[in-house]
């Protein structure tokens, strides 16, 4: 990106955007437009393709269509993460919180630090993600009901019909669970087969922890080093210390995917079992005096380099003796 770009910040909901585009005078000005097509044919009208870069913030799946329709007209497109954006607001002591100054703020974000370009990703992508929230969504179904038939068992009379019910409902969800995760297996297998059989050969990697791994790093492509996707997925540790009064623990940054922090989470304890650089690094650090909580922790970060090399390397894990 070049400095005389023209930023416009954009600040995207459900049924509208929000835009702010400088003037003349060098002030803001404010549109206010609806997020659907109609929409965004009256927004484009107002850009200037070869000098205007449009930055939005990553607002669930409602600034999606919007991005997509400017990349495919060619207008530069950058998409942040919410939280950047809060901490710049906050950075530049702004008390106000409406939809038009949060606007401007993007776009000042995106003049002060000239964020990469978005590009789509793979519809594979997009398929995958939307079939993973949909079984996170039925898990948490399937936990709720199993807890709700638990309870029912401490009740003084029995009702059979409300067991079979949740009996029946359970074994739906169970199915349908299976059904979907096989079908993302097979896609990955479509695009990815063997980076998928190079991480599941590390000790302690299965399937859904190797094929979510791929989706997130865009099959390692979109992160130069493990350090960077250990910070994304957020498990890279934050250390609380300053001066010689304050010693806050070390606590790993959750600014990333709950899913796939807590699936790596589980792959550490089989990893440090018989994954033998996970294992000793695991010991080695109780044996410091580290919580096990922090070791499995280390051991996360360990298995993310391992399957970081491998993709580099195009290898597959050899344990060594």
């Amino acid at each position: 990106m070049t400095k005389n770009k023209n930023y416009i910040g954009i600040d995207i909901s459900k049924l509208s955007f929000d835009v702010a585009i400088k003037n003349e005078s060098d002030k803001y000005s404010h549109y206010k437009f609806s997020n659907d097509y109609e929409g965004f044919i009256s927004f484009k009208k107002l850009l200037n393709e070869d000098l205007d870069v449009c930055v939005m913030e990553a607002s669930g799946p409602y600034y999606l269509k919007l991005a997509q329709y400017l990349f495919d007209h060619g207008v530069g497109v950058s998409v942040v993460n919410p939280l950047v954006i809060r901490r710049f607001s906050q950075m530049r002591m702004s008390r106000t919180k409406t939809d038009k100054k949060d606007a401007a703020i993007i776009a000042e974000y995106g003049k002060t630090e000239n964020p990469d370009f978005w590009k789509p990703e793979a519809d594979y992508v997009l398929e995958i993600k939307q079939m993973q929230a949909y079984v996170e969504q039925m898990n948490k179904s399937r936990t709720g009901f199993l807890r709700q038939k638990e309870a029912f068992k401490h009740n003084t009379s029995e009702c059979l019909i409300l067991n079979e019910s949740l009996d029946k409902i359970i074994a739906v969800l169970e199915i349908e669970i299976t059904l979907i995760e096989n079908k993302m297996i097979s896609i990955i297998n479509q695009h990815h087969g063997q980076l998928f059989k190079q991480m599941q050969s590390i000790p302690g990697i299965g399937k859904k922890t190797a094929m979510l791994l791929i989706v997130i790093s865009g099959g390692f492509t979109k992160f130069t080093d493990a350090k960077q996707l250990s910070s994304y997925i957020g498990i890279s540790p934050r250390i609380f210390e300053s001066g010689t009064s304050v010693k806050g623990k070390s606590k790993i940054c959750k600014m990333g995917m709950s899913r796939i922090r807590a699936m790596l989470y589980i792959c550490s304890w089989s990893a440090k079992k018989c994954n033998n650089p996970c294992r000793e690094l695991y010991d080695r650090l109780v044996e410091k005096g580290k919580a096990r909580k922090v070791a499995l922790i280390a051991v996360a970060n360990k298995l993310i380099k391992q399957a970081f090399a491998l993709a580099s390397k195009n290898e597959y894990y050899l344990q060594n003796n």
